[in-house]
């Protein structure tokens, strides 16, 4: 089979950008403690990368649109590794907030413009498939990236951690340099036209379901450390070894999803929101065990993940005269859920529910992901026969 260099190109990027988004949920409790706060005070961490990214993704992509769209990449390639080591040099929690909310900012235009890139190097048949490829790069961030950099957390402190991904960060520079095509000039983009494009119903319908699938993944994996400590009783090594197990069930579930995406997105879709529910109900029964956690740590993965290609895509095609505008939002959403179910999860937490509890905050969201696409396949049968 022959590479695709772009594809790899965009995929290294999405490597980088994976490690340092879901690194924190490893090192939550060591920066917890680095930094003197509470386990969900750090967790706000997670947030604030989400923030950044709802308000990184469209002005970074409508201040890049004049721009070629490798130099755009690597422009956004540039804006992470600062953040990184802006984050790794930062001698408090405010410091290391403020450093994140920098880091995100390159977040949802990178994946935004890079989807379009990447659909525009393939058939169209194979578009959604071209689009998992990228985000295959985040997911194998989980099985080395993500595990790595928990080791180096744990072995020599949270900030090397973050040191090392600013090197990932040069790599994807010079990968996206060499891989991708010159391209054509951007052009001044039509804000007016594409926002009106982003308001209509099917479209932030799309953007919802982003929202509640994205907020059912991270109310549990922002916490996955401390809920394994309290529920599996598991140790730092076990901990490590279920982030490599998350990973492979990522880059299972984004497999599976942009094939099956290519056949049908709702219907896909729906498969995946309820097998996702149904593991989040099962996650603290089987979490009991360690060989039990193993289990629902791959199965959860891979129904989480498989979400994200059949959502992406879903955006695209309902915006098709926005797509790169309608991308970079659709990753905002992705971290607007982030940021929901991060804020959701802590909640519960604090409110003296348990750890247990964060997973069944986890099943609601993906519940509610499920009714808002059911909801959508009614609406589009119902306008065709009204009209």
């Amino acid at each position: 089979m022959k590479t695709n260099w772009p594809l790899l190109a965009l995929a290294v990027g999405a490597f980088g950008i994976g490690t340092t988004e879901f690194a924190p949920m490893g090192l939550l409790p060591v920066i917890a403690d680095g930094v003197h706060v509470s386990i969900p005070t750090a967790g706000m961490l997670v947030s604030a990368y989400a923030v950044g990214v709802m308000i990184g993704a469209p002005l970074m992509t409508l201040a890049l649109g004049r721009v070629r769209a490798r130099t755009a990449l690597i422009a956004l390639m540039g804006i992470f590794t600062v953040g990184n080591l802006l984050s790794a040099l930062a001698p408090g929690y405010g410091w290391l907030l403020a450093s994140r909310l920098v880091t995100s900012l390159n977040h949802g235009a990178f994946f935004g413009l890079g989807s379009v890139v990447a659909a525009s190097v393939v058939p169209r048949e194979k578009r959604a498939s071209a689009v998992a490829t990228m985000f295959m790069g985040l997911t194998i961030a989980n099985v080395g990236g993500v595990p790595a950099a928990a080791w180096l957390g744990h072995a020599i402190g949270w900030r090397m951690a973050f040191a090392a991904t600013a090197g990932l960060g040069v790599l994807a520079m010079a990968a996206l340099a060499l891989a991708l095509p010159k391209g054509e000039a951007g052009k001044m983009p039509d804000v007016r036209r594409e926002l009106k494009v982003l308001a209509r119903p099917a479209v932030l319908g799309a953007l919802g379901t982003t929202v509640l699938g994205s907020a059912a993944m991270f109310s549990v994996y922002t916490y996955i450390a401390p809920v394994l400590t309290n529920i599996t009783h598991a140790s730092a090594g076990f901990i490590t070894a279920m982030l490599v197990v998350i990973g492979i069930g990522f880059t299972i579930g984004n497999a599976i999803g942009g094939k099956l995406a290519d056949r049908s997105l709702d219907g896909s879709l729906i498969a995946f929101l309820i097998a996702l529910s149904l593991v989040m109900v099962a996650l603290p029964v089987l979490a009991g065990s360690h060989v039990g956690a193993t289990i629902a740590m791959l199965l959860w993965g891979a129904a989480a993940f498989a979400v994200v290609p059949p959502v992406q895509m879903r955006v695209m095609q309902a915006a098709h005269e926005a797509p790169g505008l309608a991308s970079s939002v659709n990753i905002g959403a992705f971290n607007l859920g982030n940021a929901l179910g991060a804020a959701a999860g802590g909640a519960v937490i604090s409110a003296g529910l348990g750890y247990v509890a964060v997973s069944m905050m986890g099943a609601v969201f993906a519940a509610a992901g499920l009714a808002l696409v059911l909801l959508g396949r009614y609406h589009a049968r119902r306008v065709p026969a009204v009209a």
